[in-house]
């Protein structure tokens, strides 16, 4: 069931050490879990949610970094590592309790292996257009990265293969990339969001 909303928030999403930057903007529910918003993150950017990741964010009670994703509960870790700091479980978090003009701003680490970290922040605070079925992709640059290229040092070192063709590994990548990579392509109207709702969510192993 949909939950209404009079509300959307405008995210500015940055792939860290990203030069250009890669970057979208997206206006997204105010009552969007951080679940809801991992999978906007992912549909933006053009990731295919096959790695974990997490949240970090200044806790407006606390004024203390908290982490938010998938809990060890749901990872099945429960109990195994009880000195590690605790994953709030980011089903059970809104955005709207956590975000504000004034805490509006927040980590994002996509796949933990190649280290996608991403800088979030809360733009604007819109009135909702009846219009507009949300979420939306308003603007953005450049092309996301492969996945499993090897973080943004990765992608780099790809992408100066890729533009000479004398390179000993020049044909292996261009066929790994599927025979063209145009890191400037990015059109936000090509983006599609999925229903969050509708998305396999992390479950106990």
């Amino acid at each position: 069931m949909k939950k209404k909303f009079d509300r959307v928030y405008q995210f500015k999403i940055t792939l860290a050490s990203s030069k250009p930057p890669i970057w979208r903007r997206i206006h997204v529910p105010e009552t969007y879990t951080f679940w809801d918003l991992h999978i906007a993150i992912q549909d933006a950017m053009g990731w295919q949610d096959c790695h974990l990741h997490e949240f970090e964010m200044l806790d407006p009670k606390t004024g203390e970094i908290r982490r938010i994703g998938i809990s060890d509960e749901k990872l099945g870790f429960g109990g195994v590592f009880p000195d590690d700091e605790e994953i709030l479980d980011e089903l059970k978090k809104r955005i709207k309790t956590w975000f504000s003009l004034e805490n509006s701003r927040a980590g994002y680490t996509y796949d933990f292996g190649d280290g996608w970290e991403h800088f979030l922040e809360l733009e604007k605070i819109l009135p909702r257009d009846k219009n507009v079925r949300y979420p939306i992709c308003v603007t953005g640059k450049r092309a996301c990265p492969p996945e499993n290229c090897g973080g943004i040092w990765g992608y780099e070192s790809l992408l100066e293969i890729l533009k000479d063709p004398d390179h000993e590994e020049y044909e292996d990548m261009l066929d790994w990339v599927g025979g063209e990579l145009d890191p400037k392509d990015f059109d936000p109207k090509k983006v599609v969001f999925t229903n969050p709702d509708k998305r396999p969510k992390p479950m106990m192993f």
